[in-house]
């Protein structure tokens, strides 16, 4: 007699639940590509000491004078990794009626999941930023931006490294501010709002929306940033493990992934406080 493998198990399915759950995690996760990104390799422990140096100074020299010694010092900023987990199961009835949809749904539940809650901590590092703009009761419009990054460009700052995130409800009303209240301007920037929906670029910096941001009755806390401000540590990458459990006729997904996050330097960001008139 044949011997025949059995590939109706979910654990033949896991490489498909993890490669989604991946995917869905890198795909809806805006934050992380904002941030300085450090990671902890296995058995170099849970924490990461990021340095922060002080700004040094170059001035002429007369011919034969003495160069004046300058002290270099460095303060750090600690940040530690912590497990995040979920777990979900799957029946033998759901598995027996629509595997593959059943699987794929799970992979992309984790990851979605994964991914709003890394985006969430990082947003909410926003309000760690020592200068704020707004007052939390008004619209955003394209000054706020402008002033945002000119006080980043005033540190000296790349502006390769700077972006604004906002709410999509705030980010309504500074469309509307750009384009009319949508009726469309002779401007390029107007014309690609309204064919994207999209704002893009302004005063030289990526703008992104982003629905993890808290939102309440429309006011939110957005922020213009330079990647030098926010710090990711990934420290153990996505797993999932499964577990049967006979007598309930089901099967455990566990999804666990390990990271930690915080403020480097609170100078480097600009909290944007402003108020959605869609209460959104």
């Amino acid at each position: 007699m044949a011997l025949e493998t059995n590939t109706t198990s979910i654990e033949a399915l896991i490489p498909e639940i993890v490669t989604e759950a991946e995917f869905q995690a890198f795909e809806n996760a805006l934050m992380p590509q904002l941030v300085r990104n450090y990671n902890v390799g296995a058995g170099d422990g849970l924490s990461v000491e990021v340095p922060t140096w002080n700004t040094l100074t170059s001035a002429a020299v007369a011919e034969n004078a003495d160069l004046i010694n300058q002290e270099s010092t460095t303060t750090s900023v600690t940040i530690t990794a912590s497990e995040y987990g979920l777990m979900t199961t799957v029946t033998d009835k759901a598995q027996y009626a629509s595997q593959e949809s059943i699987i794929s749904a799970q992979g992309k539940q984790h990851g979605m999941a994964i991914a709003e809650a890394l985006d969430t901590e990082l947003l909410a590092l926003f309000s760690t930023f020592g200068t704020t703009q707004g007052d939390g009761t008004g619209a955003l419009v394209a000054a706020d931006i402008f002033a945002a990054v000119a006080r980043l460009r005033a540190l000296k700052l790349s502006i390769t490294d700077i972006a604004c995130v906002i709410s999509p409800g705030v980010a309504y009303d500074l469309k509307s501010s750009m384009t009319q209240a949508y009726a469309g301007l002779d401007t390029e920037l107007s014309n690609e709002i309204m064919r994207s929906a999209y704002v893009g670029r302004m005063a030289g910096v990526p703008v992104y929306e982003s629905g993890n941001m808290v939102s309440t009755a429309g006011q939110s806390l957005g922020a213009v940033f330079s990647r030098q401000a926010l710090g990711l540590v990934n420290q153990k990458p996505l797993a999932i493990e499964t577990q049967r459990d006979a007598s309930y006729r089901h099967t455990e997904l566990v999804s666990t992934v390990s990271y930690g996050m915080g403020a480097l330097n609170d100078t480097y960001g600009v909290g944007m406080d402003y108020l959605s008139s869609i209460g959104v």
